[in-house]
């Protein structure tokens, strides 16, 4: 059986057996074949994520793993090389076989995160602002800061966490994602949160969620204001929600989503 080139293990992993009453585990491949022909645990090649993002090159034989030619990235290497860089592997794992799986955006994101640990509960926040969970978003601005401080990590603040844009996702911010897809609660809490716009023009059910979780409106400098923040294409959350449309239509036509009003 082929062995891991970093710790020299067996290419498998241990995992619960859920059909198992006795909660035994099983054995499931975890083989990641990288173009040179070196194979890695999963884990094990996304630990040396911020060199490889770098050098783009096989911590084990040295080969170049880009299908491009263009070299890493001095200046920035949390973002790919050049545009349709990508590392091409073959990835087996308990699910089956992935042939030309592009390793690329996961070094990258590891890359990004090993060297700015705060990001992750601001990542964490899209996620769950993307998906919808107002009161898992809310929970996650309570209780990030306090749990990030108890580990020694860097910290990120509230106001800082809810204004944060994602130089890995076009440097779209939290109220970008929540218009994009469609969640209007998120966005209602989001403005609450982090916008000038004056507390009557929030609709009675915005305000009773708000109230209901126990979230205070602070008070934010028109500077800080969350509809400003424009992505890398030069969109605000109304820029976009103006592409979309739709069910944004009335919060357009009040000009609620508008940078400074209020």
């Amino acid at each position: 059986m082929s062995v891991c080139k970093i710790c020299e293990n067996p290419l498998v992993i241990e995992v619960e057996n859920e059909d198992d009453d006795n909660d035994e585990v099983q054995q499931v491949p975890d083989d990641l074949e990288t173009s040179c022909g070196c194979h890695f645990h999963w884990q094990c090649l996304l630990d040396q994520a911020a060199e490889l993002a770098i050098s783009l090159e096989c911590p084990s034989c040295g080969a170049g793993l880009a299908t491009n030619s263009a070299g890493p990235s001095a200046t920035n290497p949390f973002l790919q090389s050049a545009p349709g860089a990508a590392i091409p592997t073959r990835y087996t794992n308990e699910g089956g076989v992935q042939d030309s799986y592009d390793l690329l955006p996961a070094v990258t994101e590891e890359a990004y995160l090993a060297a700015n640990p705060e990001a992750r509960p601001a990542r964490a926040l899209h996620v769950l602002c993307g998906e919808g969970d107002v009161a898992g978003a809310v929970d996650l601005l309570r209780g990030a800061q306090q749990a990030a401080a108890d580990d020694g990590l860097p910290t990120m603040s509230a106001a800082q966490l809810v204004r944060y844009q994602d130089p890995l996702a076009g440097a779209r911010g939290a109220l970008h994602l929540a218009v994009e897809r469609g969640q209007q609660e998120v966005v209602w809490m989001l403005l609450w949160i982090a916008s000038t716009l004056d507390a009557s023009a929030f609709p009675e059910p915005a305000v009773r969620a708000a109230r209901d979780l126990g979230v205070r409106r602070p008070g934010t400098l028109a500077a800080d204001d969350i509809r400003a923040l424009a992505d890398d294409q030069g969109r605000t959350a109304e820029a976009i929600a103006a592409q979309i449309r739709g069910p944004w239509a009335p919060m357009l036509e009040s000009g609620v989503l508008r940078p400074g009003a209020t």
